[in-house]
Protein backbone atom coordinates (compact mmCIF):
# COMPACT_ATOMS: atom_id res chain seq x y z
CA UNK A 1 0.00 0.00 0.00
CA UNK A 2 1.83 3.24 -1.13
CA UNK A 3 0.81 7.16 -1.64
CA UNK A 4 3.23 8.76 -4.29
CA UNK A 5 3.41 12.09 -4.30
CA UNK A 6 5.51 13.19 -6.55
CA UNK A 7 7.00 16.95 -7.22
CA UNK A 8 3.36 18.23 -6.71
CA UNK A 9 3.11 22.08 -7.22
CA UNK A 10 0.18 24.63 -7.09
CA UNK A 11 0.20 27.95 -7.94
CA UNK A 12 -3.09 30.38 -7.72
CA UNK A 13 -2.18 33.55 -9.70
CA UNK A 14 0.49 35.27 -8.01
CA UNK A 15 1.21 32.84 -5.45
CA UNK A 16 3.08 29.25 -5.07
CA UNK A 17 0.61 27.75 -2.61
CA UNK A 18 2.77 24.03 -2.84
CA UNK A 19 6.60 23.84 -4.21
CA UNK A 20 7.65 20.89 -5.47
CA UNK A 21 6.56 18.31 -2.42
CA UNK A 22 7.56 14.83 -3.22
CA UNK A 23 6.58 12.00 -0.74
CA UNK A 24 5.94 8.50 -0.50
CA UNK A 25 3.66 7.35 2.40
CA UNK A 26 2.60 3.38 3.03
CA UNK A 27 0.62 2.43 6.12
CA UNK A 28 0.27 4.56 9.41
CA UNK A 29 -0.77 7.88 10.41
CA UNK A 30 1.49 11.10 9.37
CA UNK A 31 1.19 14.28 10.97
CA UNK A 32 0.99 17.23 8.61
CA UNK A 33 1.88 20.10 10.62
CA UNK A 34 2.04 24.06 9.88
CA UNK A 35 1.00 27.26 10.14
CA UNK A 36 -2.33 28.79 8.39
CA UNK A 37 -1.06 29.39 5.18
CA UNK A 38 2.03 27.05 4.60
CA UNK A 39 0.05 24.86 1.91
CA UNK A 40 -1.35 22.34 3.79
CA UNK A 41 -4.95 22.81 2.67
CA UNK A 42 -3.79 22.60 -1.05
CA UNK A 43 -1.86 19.79 -0.78
CA UNK A 44 -4.51 17.88 1.34
CA UNK A 45 -7.45 18.63 -2.57
CA UNK A 46 -4.60 17.73 -4.47
CA UNK A 47 -4.41 14.53 -2.71
CA UNK A 48 -8.58 14.17 -2.63
CA UNK A 49 -8.81 14.95 -6.34
CA UNK A 50 -10.90 17.69 -5.15
CA UNK A 51 -7.94 19.94 -6.87
CA UNK A 52 -5.46 19.38 -9.97
CA UNK A 53 -1.57 19.90 -9.51
CA UNK A 54 -0.03 22.85 -11.55
CA UNK A 55 2.43 20.47 -12.17
CA UNK A 56 3.32 17.07 -10.77
CA UNK A 57 1.61 13.66 -10.13
CA UNK A 58 -0.30 12.11 -7.10
CA UNK A 59 -0.75 7.81 -7.49
CA UNK A 60 -2.38 5.74 -4.61
CA UNK A 61 -1.31 1.84 -5.46
CA UNK A 62 -0.83 2.91 -9.34
CA UNK A 63 -3.92 4.65 -9.39
CA UNK A 64 -4.05 8.18 -10.60
CA UNK A 65 -6.01 10.89 -8.35
CA UNK A 66 -8.41 11.64 -11.02
CA UNK A 67 -9.41 8.14 -11.13
CA UNK A 68 -13.04 6.79 -10.23
CA UNK A 69 -10.94 3.80 -8.85
CA UNK A 70 -8.94 6.46 -6.68
CA UNK A 71 -11.78 8.03 -5.07
CA UNK A 72 -13.26 4.32 -4.19
CA UNK A 73 -10.56 3.79 -1.73
CA UNK A 74 -10.49 7.35 -0.76
CA UNK A 75 -12.29 8.62 2.98
CA UNK A 76 -11.64 12.42 3.37
CA UNK A 77 -13.23 14.47 6.37
CA UNK A 78 -12.48 18.05 5.26
CA UNK A 79 -12.07 20.72 7.72
CA UNK A 80 -15.41 22.39 7.38
CA UNK A 81 -17.46 19.30 7.39
CA UNK A 82 -21.06 19.46 6.35
CA UNK A 83 -24.03 17.30 7.91
CA UNK A 84 -28.20 18.11 7.54
CA UNK A 85 -28.94 18.67 11.26
CA UNK A 86 -32.63 17.25 10.98
CA UNK A 87 -31.46 14.19 10.24
CA UNK A 88 -30.36 11.61 12.86
CA UNK A 89 -27.09 10.11 12.89
CA UNK A 90 -28.37 6.07 11.64
CA UNK A 91 -30.25 8.23 8.59
CA UNK A 92 -27.27 10.73 8.19
CA UNK A 93 -25.21 7.27 7.50
CA UNK A 94 -27.63 5.80 4.90
CA UNK A 95 -27.50 8.75 2.94
CA UNK A 96 -23.90 8.86 2.68
CA UNK A 97 -23.55 5.08 2.00
CA UNK A 98 -25.90 5.74 -0.77
CA UNK A 99 -23.73 8.04 -2.09
CA UNK A 100 -21.24 6.04 -2.11
CA UNK A 101 -22.92 3.32 -4.15
CA UNK A 102 -23.30 1.01 -0.73
CA UNK A 103 -26.41 -1.66 -0.92
CA UNK A 104 -29.03 -1.31 1.59
CA UNK A 105 -27.95 -4.23 3.09
CA UNK A 106 -24.49 -2.92 3.30
CA UNK A 107 -25.21 0.28 4.42
CA UNK A 108 -27.05 -0.94 7.79
CA UNK A 109 -24.35 -3.29 8.38
CA UNK A 110 -21.70 -0.78 8.16
CA UNK A 111 -23.49 2.01 9.88
CA UNK A 112 -24.26 0.03 12.95
CA UNK A 113 -20.87 -1.10 13.07
CA UNK A 114 -18.88 2.35 12.99
CA UNK A 115 -21.37 4.40 14.69
CA UNK A 116 -20.38 1.63 17.73
CA UNK A 117 -16.98 2.11 16.58
CA UNK A 118 -16.84 5.95 17.21
CA UNK A 119 -18.66 5.49 20.20
CA UNK A 120 -22.17 7.00 19.08
CA UNK A 121 -24.79 3.49 19.08
CA UNK A 122 -26.29 4.93 22.01
CA UNK A 123 -27.29 8.12 19.86
CA UNK A 124 -28.17 6.72 16.54
CA UNK A 125 -31.74 7.88 16.41
CA UNK A 126 -30.83 11.21 17.42
CA UNK A 127 -30.62 14.46 15.73
CA UNK A 128 -27.26 15.82 14.67
CA UNK A 129 -28.44 19.20 15.64
CA UNK A 130 -28.72 17.76 19.19
CA UNK A 131 -24.50 16.76 19.00
CA UNK A 132 -21.90 18.45 20.54
CA UNK A 133 -18.68 19.49 18.20
CA UNK A 134 -17.14 16.64 18.54
CA UNK A 135 -20.09 13.91 18.81
CA UNK A 136 -20.12 15.67 15.12
CA UNK A 137 -16.48 14.88 14.23
CA UNK A 138 -17.11 11.61 15.14
CA UNK A 139 -19.84 11.43 12.93
CA UNK A 140 -17.94 12.88 9.90
CA UNK A 141 -14.83 10.46 10.93
CA UNK A 142 -17.35 7.19 10.88
CA UNK A 143 -18.87 8.49 7.36
CA UNK A 144 -15.61 8.58 5.73
CA UNK A 145 -15.02 4.80 6.70
CA UNK A 146 -18.03 3.25 5.22
CA UNK A 147 -16.21 2.54 2.14
CA UNK A 148 -13.92 0.87 3.88
CA UNK A 149 -11.42 3.16 2.70
CA UNK A 150 -7.56 2.43 2.50
CA UNK A 151 -6.43 5.96 2.43
CA UNK A 152 -7.77 8.16 4.99
CA UNK A 153 -7.69 11.98 5.01
CA UNK A 154 -8.42 14.28 7.77
CA UNK A 155 -7.53 18.02 7.39
CA UNK A 156 -8.48 19.90 11.50
CA UNK A 157 -10.39 17.63 12.26
CA UNK A 158 -9.79 18.79 16.66
CA UNK A 159 -10.52 21.96 15.53
CA UNK A 160 -12.77 23.69 18.17
CA UNK A 161 -13.10 20.46 20.46
CA UNK A 162 -12.38 20.62 24.48
CA UNK A 163 -9.93 18.72 25.70
CA UNK A 164 -11.41 15.25 26.49
CA UNK A 165 -13.36 14.98 22.79
CA UNK A 166 -9.40 15.45 21.57
CA UNK A 167 -7.73 12.87 23.53
CA UNK A 168 -10.59 10.59 22.25
CA UNK A 169 -10.34 11.47 18.51
CA UNK A 170 -6.57 11.08 18.65
CA UNK A 171 -6.98 7.48 20.61
CA UNK A 172 -9.54 6.61 17.58
CA UNK A 173 -7.02 8.12 14.55
CA UNK A 174 -4.04 5.99 16.01
CA UNK A 175 -5.94 2.93 15.97
CA UNK A 176 -7.34 3.36 12.09
CA UNK A 177 -3.57 4.12 11.60
CA UNK A 178 -2.81 0.37 11.86
CA UNK A 179 -4.00 -0.83 8.19
CA UNK A 180 -4.40 2.05 6.41
CA UNK A 181 -3.04 5.71 5.51
CA UNK A 182 -3.94 7.86 7.32
CA UNK A 183 -3.02 12.10 6.67
CA UNK A 184 -3.90 14.30 9.73
CA UNK A 185 -3.39 17.81 8.56
CA UNK A 186 -3.26 20.30 11.42
CA UNK A 187 -1.47 23.22 13.49
CA UNK A 188 -2.28 21.55 16.73
CA UNK A 189 0.84 20.19 17.73
CA UNK A 190 -0.01 17.94 20.30
CA UNK A 191 -2.13 16.00 18.21
CA UNK A 192 0.68 14.96 15.74
CA UNK A 193 3.46 14.81 19.04
CA UNK A 194 1.29 11.75 20.41
CA UNK A 195 -0.34 9.71 17.43
CA UNK A 196 1.73 10.39 14.39
CA UNK A 197 4.69 7.89 13.66
CA UNK A 198 6.06 10.33 10.90
CA UNK A 199 5.95 14.04 11.02
CA UNK A 200 5.76 16.16 7.58
CA UNK A 201 6.41 19.94 8.36
CA UNK A 202 5.47 22.28 5.58
CA UNK A 203 6.76 26.06 5.58
CA UNK A 204 5.66 28.69 2.96
CA UNK A 205 4.59 25.67 -0.10
CA UNK A 206 7.63 23.40 0.97
CA UNK A 207 8.21 20.33 2.41
CA UNK A 208 11.22 21.12 5.45
CA UNK A 209 11.22 18.29 7.59
CA UNK A 210 10.18 14.48 7.56
CA UNK A 211 11.04 11.84 9.73
CA UNK A 212 10.21 10.61 13.16
CA UNK A 213 9.95 12.79 16.59
CA UNK A 214 13.42 12.26 17.46
CA UNK A 215 14.57 12.73 13.42
CA UNK A 216 12.61 15.99 12.91
CA UNK A 217 13.68 17.58 16.40
CA UNK A 218 17.22 17.05 15.82
CA UNK A 219 17.78 20.39 14.02
CA UNK A 220 17.20 21.77 17.28
CA UNK A 221 18.80 19.88 19.90
CA UNK A 222 20.99 21.31 21.69
CA UNK A 223 19.60 24.72 21.58
CA UNK A 224 16.83 24.91 23.77
CA UNK A 225 17.40 26.56 26.97
CA UNK A 226 15.55 27.36 30.29
CA UNK A 227 16.15 30.49 32.35
CA UNK A 228 14.50 31.86 35.69
CA UNK A 229 15.01 35.30 35.74
CA UNK A 230 13.44 39.03 36.78
CA UNK A 231 10.82 40.56 35.07
CA UNK A 232 13.34 43.29 33.32
CA UNK A 233 15.85 40.66 32.85
CA UNK A 234 13.36 38.17 31.19
CA UNK A 235 11.73 41.65 29.04
CA UNK A 236 15.15 42.09 27.62
CA UNK A 237 15.80 38.47 26.94
CA UNK A 238 12.42 38.24 24.90
CA UNK A 239 13.69 41.13 22.53
CA UNK A 240 17.31 39.00 22.12
CA UNK A 241 15.88 35.42 21.29
CA UNK A 242 13.31 33.44 20.16
CA UNK A 243 11.16 32.34 23.13
CA UNK A 244 8.71 29.59 23.21
CA UNK A 245 7.28 29.79 26.85
CA UNK A 246 7.59 32.82 29.05
CA UNK A 247 5.48 31.92 32.02
CA UNK A 248 5.06 34.26 35.25
CA UNK A 249 5.98 32.88 38.58
CA UNK A 250 5.34 35.88 41.37
CA UNK A 251 8.14 38.08 40.84
CA UNK A 252 9.97 35.92 38.65
CA UNK A 253 9.44 34.17 34.87
CA UNK A 254 10.31 31.59 33.43
CA UNK A 255 12.00 31.52 29.64
CA UNK A 256 11.84 29.01 27.19
CA UNK A 257 13.90 29.58 24.35
CA UNK A 258 15.86 29.12 21.09
CA UNK A 259 19.40 29.85 21.26
CA UNK A 260 21.59 29.69 17.87
CA UNK A 261 24.98 30.52 20.09
CA UNK A 262 26.82 31.09 23.59
CA UNK A 263 23.72 30.95 25.89
CA UNK A 264 23.37 33.94 28.35
CA UNK A 265 24.30 33.56 32.04
CA UNK A 266 22.22 30.85 34.27
CA UNK A 267 20.35 29.41 31.08
CA UNK A 268 20.11 25.49 31.37
CA UNK A 269 20.13 23.16 28.23
CA UNK A 270 16.01 21.56 27.87
CA UNK A 271 15.04 18.37 26.20
CA UNK A 272 13.80 19.29 22.63
CA UNK A 273 9.90 18.82 21.78
CA UNK A 274 7.67 18.83 18.48
CA UNK A 275 6.40 22.74 19.82
CA UNK A 276 9.73 24.07 20.40
CA UNK A 277 10.63 22.57 17.06
CA UNK A 278 7.22 24.45 15.24
CA UNK A 279 7.38 27.90 17.38
CA UNK A 280 11.04 27.87 16.44
CA UNK A 281 9.84 28.27 12.07
CA UNK A 282 6.38 29.69 12.60
CA UNK A 283 7.18 32.74 15.67
CA UNK A 284 6.05 34.89 13.61
CA UNK A 285 2.46 36.23 13.13
CA UNK A 286 0.51 33.70 10.88
CA UNK A 287 -1.30 34.15 7.37
CA UNK A 288 -4.33 32.80 5.90
CA UNK A 289 -3.60 30.20 3.16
Amino acid sequence: MELRIDRVSKQYKNKLAVDRVSLDLREGVYGLLGENGAGKTSLIRMICGVLSPSSGSISFEGLDAGDEEYRAMLGYLPQNFGYYPEFSAQDFMYYMAGLKGLTKAKARTRTGELLELVSLGDVAKKKVKTFSGGMKQRLGIAQTLLNDPKLLILDEPTAGLDPKERIRFRNLISRLGRDRIVLLSTHIVSDVEHIAGTILLMKKGRLIHQGSLEEVTQVIRGKVYELVSCGERAEALARSYSVINYRSEGEKVLLRFVCEGEPPEGATEAPAGLEDLYLYYFSEAEGHE
